[in-house]
């Protein structure tokens, strides 16, 4: 049986914390990133990722396929910037969000801050720092 998101989410682990039952929705505005975080995420095990290219559409697949995680860049093109998009997930949907990106200035993070979020990564990062991050997000969320 694979995890399931709902309103609430359950605190029950029923799969791995890797593997392939956890379905995370990458969203990344450049293409190359998007690919290479894909990438990544297939070879620590996630195989169940998607990604979209801009707010709007985040919200929408996550209204219609409920992902276990999202990875928001904050800088997107389009009318909703990352953390506009995360704050209408997580609270709309109780879908936990993971901030993926080059913009840690104090104001971003303060601005971040805000929003319920369950870890932060500045580009560039290593494998090891999204594994464990990803790790560590599914855990508070389910757990």
């Amino acid at each position: 049986m694979w995890p399931t998101t709902t309103a609430q989410p359950e605190k029950q682990v029923l799969a791995p914390l890797s593997g392939n039952g956890w379905k995370i929705l990458v969203v990344e505005d450049e293409a190359i990133i998007a690919l290479d975080i894909q990438s990544i995420l297939s070879k620590i095990g996630f195989n169940q990722a998607e990604v979209v290219h801009s707010g709007e559409e985040c919200i929408q697949k996550v209204a219609s396929g409920r992902p276990h995680l999202v990875l928001m860049d904050i800088k997107l093109k389009g009318k909703l910037d990352g953390i506009q998009a995360a704050h209408e997930i997580f609270y709309q949907y109780n879908v936990p969000v993971v901030y993926i990106t080059a913009f840690g200035d104090e104001g971003t993070l303060k601005r971040a801050n805000g929003t319920a979020r369950y870890g932060f990564i500045t580009k560039p990062f290593e494998e090891t720092d999204l594994q464990s991050t990803i790790q560590n997000a599914l855990n508070k969320a389910y757990n």
